[in-house]
C-alpha cells in the first residue's frame, strides 16, 4: 500500500517544530506575527506566499520537485 504524501502545509509544520528555534524568535527573524505563526501551526488558517518564502529563508528550506511516473 503506497503511503500518503504530506501536503506542503504539514511538511512546513513540522519543519518549523523540528527547527529547534522558539516559534517567537521565527516569529522575530521573518516577521511573521506570533499570532499568525500559532494559526499556521493550529491549522487555523494560512500564509501568504511572502511569509512562505521568508519562513523557508529562515529555516534554509528549499523545494524540491519529484519527477512523477507516467500515469
Amino acid at each position: 500500500m503506497a503511503r500518503k504524501q504530506k501536503s506542503f502545509s504539514e511538511q512546513l509544520r513540522q519543519a518549523i517544530q523540528q527547527d529547534g528555534r522558539s516559534r517567537y524568535r521565527i516569529s522575530l527573524n521573518t516577521g511573521i506575527s506570533q499570532g499568525q505563526l500559532s494559526r499556521f501551526m493550529h491549522s487555523k488558517g494560512g500564509l501568504s506566499l511572502r511569509s512562505i518564502d521568508r519562513l523557508c529563508s529562515c529555516l534554509e528550506l528549499t523545494i524540491a520537485v519529484r519527477e512523477q511516473k507516467d500515469r
